[in-house]
């Protein structure tokens, strides 16, 4: 009596560990398509895609303002943002210090350090 492929129960992962593992299909090459198919292909007209020409980007006139070569403007920075810095950079400086020592001393390095970066811009 020939047996089957036994059919389980259960979730499909259970499934999968219990069936058996199957050989992977042999690939099929092209002399394997049926003949109405290949004829089919071999009459149909190829389409080509026309090239299209890139245009070349415009140039910007001398006149017209814009800045050629020239830093871009960094825009002010406000009280606010100055103080968030500040407090970011003393944080750090004092977490290498392993946050013992003077908080105002942190303080006034992080000033320092913030103004001297601005100052840069």
């Amino acid at each position: 009596m020939a047996k089957g492929p036994k059919k389980s129960v259960g979730t499909p992962e259970k499934a999968a560990m219990t069936a058996p593992a199957k050989a992977p299909a042999p690939a099929k090459s092209k002399a394997a398509r049926p003949a109405k198919a290949a004829a089919s292909a071999a009459a149909a007209p190829v389409e080509k895609k026309k090239a299209t020409p890139r245009k070349a980007p415009a140039k910007v006139a001398a006149g017209s303002g814009a800045k050629v070569g020239k830093k871009a403007e960094v825009p002010a920075v406000t009280p606010e943002q100055r103080y968030r810095m500040i407090q970011d950079a003393a944080y750090f400086i004092a977490e290498r210090n392993g946050f013992v020592g003077d908080n105002h001393a942190y303080w006034l390095q992080a000033e320092q350090a913030i103004d001297a970066e601005l100052a840069g811009r």
